[in-house]
């Protein structure tokens, strides 16, 4: 798929929580443009962007565990929020929490628990 863009929204947890559902999409996705670092946002954002090999290894597994509860919203093309949404159910145990689409991109909420 050429031309995918991700954007990860990551609430609850911290810093480290957030880098490693970062970590995790990393597999599927690649490197993000930046990674989550201030210790004392409550919020944390991460965007992938450009070429993704729908082919590549999902990885993930190694990401890490988390050490409290994370809310991670997915918004992108239909086909990346789906893999994304994939990886982070099979990485860590999730509970769906809904989804909206609108006429080209699509946003779905996973609850991470550890």
């Amino acid at each position: 798929m050429s031309g995918t863009q991700l954007t990860v929204t990551l609430s609850g947890g911290g810093a480290d929580d957030a880098r490693t559902v970062v970590r995790a999409l990393e597999g599927t996705f690649g490197a993000p443009d930046e990674r989550p670092a201030d210790g004392n946002a409550t919020v944390h954002t991460a965007t992938f962007a450009g070429e993704t090999d729908t082919g590549a290894a999902e990885g993930g597994e190694d990401a890490g565990r988390l050490s409290a509860p994370v809310t991670v919203t997915v918004q992108g093309s239909p086909e990346a929020v789906r893999r994304a949404s994939e990886t982070l159910t099979r990485v860590f145990s999730a509970r769906d929490e809904g989804a909206a689409s609108g006429d080209q991109e699509q946003e779905r909420q996973l609850h991470l628990v550890p």
